[in-house]
């Protein structure tokens, strides 16, 4: 397992369309996969897959990690939010394309899943991202405003502290729908009129967002 399974993941993205960028190639293929799956799956973390992982989660397949990085359109010295942060993985991505100037904080509800990820980013040697458990529909105001912000669990709508923790022009990627029903990918974009504007991106499937601005 290493950088050949890795090189041949990137190369089947790439022709499948999902990367687009030399910045979420660099990104996908300095990341270490393995470290963010259990051990059980480690000869299937380079598949196309999703993957479970600890508290009745998911780690998302490498296509939609490749989506959601080419959305947000990251740069460098970015300050970035993930709600759901899960495995980890998505914000080890985002630190290798925001560069040390930039500022990647997670969240997550979920204790199994909240301990697995930082087991995940300590092994994997990121020390300097912000991991938090707790409930992520309020989103961090600590380190508010955020350029970007990503929303890895189905919500009814767009959860107003993220809209108003969100600097201007910034995008919030985020998945609503009902657990049970259709959902949906849309990219939010927030105007200097305060006005937002959506974008679908596409159909997918995720575990609800927990917490007040979600599904109680």
């Amino acid at each position: 397992m290493g950088f050949e399974e890795r090189k041949r993941m990137i190369l089947n993205l790439q022709s499948s369309g999902y990367i687009k960028s030399p910045a979420v190639k660099r990104a996908m293929l300095k990341v270490l996969r393995e470290l963010f799956v259990p051990e059980e799956y480690h000869g299937q973390a380079y598949d196309d897959t999703p993957l479970p992982i600890p508290g009745g989660q998911t780690i998302s397949a490498p296509h939609m990690h490749a989506i959601t990085l080419s959305e947000l359109k990251l740069k460098h010295g970015d300050k970035v939010m993930e709600i759901g942060a899960g495995s980890g993985i998505l914000l080890a991505y985002i630190r290798e394309m925001v560069g040390n100037k930039g500022k990647v904080v997670g969240i997550e509800i979920n204790k199994d899943a909240y301990k697995f990820g930082k087991r995940n980013l300590d092994e994997a040697g990121y020390k300097d991202i912000v991991l938090i458990r707790g409930n992520g529909s309020f989103g961090c105001q600590q380190y508010a405003p955020y350029d970007k912000i990503i929303v890895s669990a189905a919500s009814p709508d767009i959860p107003k502290p993220l809209v108003e923790q969100l600097k201007t022009n910034g995008i919030i990627l985020i998945v609503v729908g009902s657990p049970e029903g259709e959902q949906n990918l849309i990219k939010v974009r927030k105007m200097t009129s305060g006005k937002l504007i959506k974008k679908e991106i596409l159909p997918v499937i995720f575990v609800p967002l927990r917490g007040k601005h979600g599904w109680k």
